[in-house]
């Protein structure tokens, strides 16, 4: 699959402070990583502290916490990491499939999942 960024925005969970970004679509994170400052700036809180794996098996510690993210007019609360200042913006799967969008790998873009009828 081809590396492909996406317009979003993140906002705090009141929704008084919100940002439009480009994220690059990374479905082999599973969070979706922000630089710290930005999510200090909105005032999304941190809630737990955990360990992550790079890929060269380097462990790293990253707060998570909650924001609101809105693409192509969905909308939802999804969980992020507090990245470096530095690093690159991720979109990753937990918040791909909260918001129900599948990379189509061709087409390098976002898609709606199809439900099944309960």
């Amino acid at each position: 699959m081809g590396i492909f960024s996406q317009p979003i925005e993140i906002s705090d969970l009141s929704g008084q402070h919100s940002v439009a970004i480009d994220a690059v679509v990374d479905t082999g994170a599973f969070y979706s990583i922000l630089p710290s400052y930005l999510l200090q700036e909105l005032g999304v809180e941190p809630i737990d502290r955990i360990t992550f794996r790079l890929a060269d098996n380097q462990p790293i510690e990253m707060d998570i916490g909650h924001a609101w993210i809105t693409l192509g007019g969905r909308r939802r609360i999804t969980t992020v990491a507090f990245g470096s200042d530095t690093g690159q913006l991720l979109l990753g799967a937990l918040t791909l499939e909260g918001l129900e969008l599948a990379v189509d790998p061709h087409g390098q873009r976002l898609v709606p999942i199809e439900h099944l009828p309960v």
